[in-house]
C-alpha cells in the first residue's frame, strides 16, 4: 500500500463509519469469548493503530505490521510499541495467545495458508482465532488495487482454508449487510461507466457530513446485535471465528 494511502488511513480511522462501526461489532464479538483478564492478545497487521486501543480493553496486546509507515502511525497512537513483522515466516513473538486477530489482512497475503498455520501455532490450545475479510470478488473495486488486495473471499471458501489450517471453526457469516445494496450499486455504476481507477485515493474513505457519517456509523454498528444470534446471508465482508482444539480438526 502507498504511503499517501496509509496517511489518508490514519486521518479518518477514528471517526469514518466504516471504522466505528466494524469496532463496535468487534469489541461485541470479543466481550462474548469471555476471555480470562489477564488473556494475552495479538493483532497479526495492525495497519495505522484503529483498533488498538479497542483491543488493550481485552487483555494484554501485542501488535505487528509489515509496513514501516503504518507502524509508525501506530505507534504514535502510544497504546503499545507495535512491532515490524509479517506473515507467514517473520512473527516478532514468541509467546502463545489467547485471541489472534486479522482484520483485513489475510487478502493481502498470497499465502494465505501458509499464514493461518503459522498463527495456529501460536495459539494456546482452546485459543480463538477472530478474521474479517472483504466479500465477493464482483465488489472489486479501485479500493482493492490501491490497497493490493490479491482476492476477496465468500464464507465457503473462507471456512476451507482455515479449516485446511488446522482450526475448528465455531461461527461464520457475513456482515456490513444493511448497506450491502448501496455499496453494490456503487461498484456496479463504477464499472459500468468504467470509472478510472488508476487514481492513489480512495473514494471509499471519503467522510460524509457529520449527520450522514453518524447514521451510517448507527446502522453499521447495530449489525453487532445480530451477529452472535445467526449467520448473516450476505454482505460486504465476511467475519469468521475459528479456535484452535488440542488436536487439529
Amino acid at each position: 500500500m502507498e504511503k499517501d494511502f496509509y496517511l489518508q488511513y490514519s486521518a479518518v480511522e477514528d471517526k469514518h463509519w466504516w471504522f466505528v462501526g466494524r469496532r463496535q461489532i468487534l469489541d461485541q464479538v470479543i466481550r462474548k469469548l469471555r476471555l480470562p483478564t489477564d488473556s494475552k492478545i495479538l493483532e497479526a497487521g495492525c495497519g495505522t493503530g484503529g483498533n488498538l486501543r479497542m483491543l488493550a480493553h481485552h487483555g494484554n496486546l501485542s501488535a505487528m505490521e509489515l509496513d514501516e509507515t503504518a507502524c509508525q502511525l501506530a505507534n504514535e497512537r502510544q497504546v503499545i510499541q507495535v512491532q515490524l513483522g509479517s506473515l507467514p515466516d517473520n512473527i516478532p513473538f514468541t509467546d502463545e495467545y489467547d485471541l489472534i486477530v486479522m482484520l483485513d489482512i489475510l487478502e493481502h497475503i498470497d499465502d494465505d495458508l501458509a499464514a493461518l498455520v503459522a498463527l495456529h501455532s501460536r495459539l494456546k490450545p482452546g485459543g480463538w482465532l477472530l478474521i474479517t475479510v472483504p466479500a465477493y470478488q464482483f465488489l472489486w473495486s479501485r479500493h482493492d488495487d490501491i490497497n493490493h488486495h490479491k482476492r476477496r473471499y465468500v464464507l465457503k471458501g473462507l471456512k476451507q482454508v482455515v479449516s485446511k489450517a488446522g482450526y475448528a471453526v465455531r461461527y461464520g457469516g457475513y456482515f456490513n449487510s444493511f448497506l450491502f445494496p448501496m455499496v453494490a450499486g456503487v461498484r456496479y455504476l463504477q464499472k459500468l461507466l468504467q470509472i478510472d481507477s488508476s487514481s492513489g485515493s480512495s473514494d471509499d474513505l471519503a467522510l460524509p457530513s457529520k449527520p450522514v457519517n453518524q447514521f451510517l456509523s448507527f446502522l453499521f454498528a447495530s449489525e453487532r446485535h445480530l451477529i452472535d444470534r445467526f449467520s448473516l446471508p450476505f454482505g460486504v465482508s465476511v467475519l469468521l471465528l475459528a479456535q484452535k482444539t488440542t488436536s487439529k480438526s
